[in-house]
C-alpha cells in the first residue's frame, strides 16, 4: 500500500460531514498542516505492520487523525465536536470515512486498499496546533491491503 494516497483518501472522505447551519464547512488534508481553518481534520500518526499474510499479501495500517474545532465558545465547539465523533448521523466521521470502504466486493479508498474501519475515539480535549487553541479529539481508523503495492 502506498501512505500518502491512502492519506490523502481518507481526507476526501472525511470532507463529506454535514456540519450544522452557521458552522463553516470542514477543511480536510491528508498531513499535519501548519496551520488550519477550523473546523479542521487531518490525517497524522501511523504505524505500520507488515507481513500479516505470507509473500507481503497483507498489511495493516493504524492511523491517528484529528478533528479539531475553534473554541470561540466552548459550549458550542464541543456539541459541534461531539456530532462529528457520533457513531451515526450526518456530522459523524466515523461514518462518512466508513463510505470509502465501498460496496461489497469492492475495494476500499478507490482501490487503494481491502478494507478500512474507524474504530475509536480518544484524546478528547484542548489542543495547541500553530500556536492556537482548540477543542478536538483523535479518531483511530484501520486500513488493511495488499503489502507488495
Amino acid at each position: 500500500m502506498q501512505i500518502s494516497p491512502i492519506r490523502d483518501a481518507i481526507a476526501d472522505a472525511a470532507r463529506a460531514v454535514v456540519l450544522p447551519d452557521g458552522i463553516a464547512k470542514l477543511t480536510c488534508t491528508g498531513y499535519v498542516p501548519d496551520s488550519i481553518n477550523a473546523p479542521h481534520f487531518f490525517v497524522a500518526e501511523y504505524e505500520q505492520e507488515y507481513d500479516k499474510a505470507m509473500a507481503r499479501g497483507l498489511d495493516e495500517l493504524t492511523f491517528t487523525s484529528r478533528v479539531l474545532v475553534s473554541r470561540t465558545d466552548d459550549r458550542f465547539a464541543q456539541r459541534v465536536l461531539d456530532g462529528m465523533l457520533s457513531g451515526s448521523g450526518p456530522a459523524s466521521l466515523k461514518e462518512v470515512i466508513e463510505v470509502a470502504r465501498g460496496g461489497p466486493g469492492e475495494y476500499a479508498l478507490g482501490g487503494l486498499a481491502h478494507d478500512l474501519h474507524v474504530t475509536r475515539v480518544q484524546g478528547y480535549r484542548w489542543y495547541e496546533h500553530a500556536g492556537a487553541t482548540y477543542v478536538g479529539a483523535e479518531l483511530t481508523i484501520q486500513v488493511i491491503g495488499e503489502g507488495s503495492t
